[in-house]
């Protein structure tokens, strides 16, 4: 079993030095090398606005300034990483979801205000967009995680029960936000019966191929922590494990393996999953003690 030396975390940490945003690099302190998770927290708080939403590229497909409902996914797994969700962020930007949330209860994948910034070509939008599981099942994921009491939460909730009843086949970014919530919210006889119904449709989204390239999404995209729900068998995760650590590059990070539409959000990417990548190879117990 191959773990992550000390050498090559700090190739990590001199890859992000020369690459990476302030919030990544302080993220990596705070969480690999004893830094303050105030630091982050301060930094994280540039990028709220005074509707309680998230923008600012804090997703850098994103570089608008004004919210979205993803930017907020991407804020509550930094406060989650850092054991903070109890900072006023968490309320504020509760809040602004349900100024966006459609009358069915969930908050659509994005908003139209979208057309007017820069942004990734596949952010996308009709004129009057559904709710959407993308992102408000993670999002909700997130908030039983931490035992949130916020309105927003019930309304989403039943919107994600019934979404969830309607799929049969589903798409690799939607089973991401299908499976946390499924594994955090409280009713879990319904989550474990939907859990088996859809667990051959989450499977057949995942590139299994070690060798594959593009935008491929792999066992552990999907598992970036050992899972309460059993999705892959063990043997299989720690091939990827080793084969995850073997993907470092010589710069010391790890890259996005989807399209760069502008080049920097190949360093701004770049950096954001390095970080994630070492938190999942800790997380499976590979970083050399």
């Amino acid at each position: 079993m191959k773990t992550l030396t000390r050498e090559a975390l700090d190739r990590a940490e001199q890859y992000l030095l020369l690459n990476g945003r302030l919030i990544d690099r302080l993220r990596f302190e705070a969480l690999f090398r004893g830094g303050e998770a105030s630091r982050v927290l301060g930094v994280l708080g540039g990028y709220q606005n005074s509707d309680g939403g998230f923008g600012h590229a804090i997703e850098p497909d994103l570089r608008g300034a004004g919210s979205q409902p993803e930017p907020v996914e991407i804020a509550f797994d930094i406060l989650d990483e850092l054991g903070a969700f109890d900072d006023p962020m968490v309320a504020a930007a509760c809040d602004y979801l349900a100024t966006v949330t459609t009358g069915d209860g969930g908050v659509p994948f994005v908003l139209p205000s979208v057309r007017d910034t820069p942004r990734a070509p596949w952010w996308n939008t009709d004129d009057d967009p559904p709710g959407s599981l993308v992102p408000t099942a993670g999002l909700a994921a997130m908030l039983y995680k931490h035992q949130v009491k916020h309105p927003w939460l019930e309304p989403a909730t039943e919107f994600c029960w019934a979404a969830i009843a309607r799929v049969t086949e589903t798409t690799p970014y939607e089973a991401r936000a299908i499976l946390p919530f499924l594994e955090r919210v409280p009713d879990r006889r319904r989550a474990e019966a939907e859990f088996t119904r859809l667990r051959d449709a989450i499977l057949a989204t995942v590139t299994f191929d070690l060798a594959a390239d593009g935008d491929a999404h792999f066992p552990l995209d999907f598992a970036p922590e050992p899972r309460g729900l059993p999705l892959f068998d063990d043997d299989l995760l720690q091939r990827h494990l080793d084969a995850l650590i073997g993907a470092q590059s010589a710069e010391g990070g790890w890259a996005p393996n989807w399209p760069m539409w502008t080049p920097l959000v190949a360093h701004e990417w770049g950096g954001y999953i390095t970080v994630l990548r070492l938190k999942t190879l800790r997380a499976y117990g590979r970083l050399t003690a």
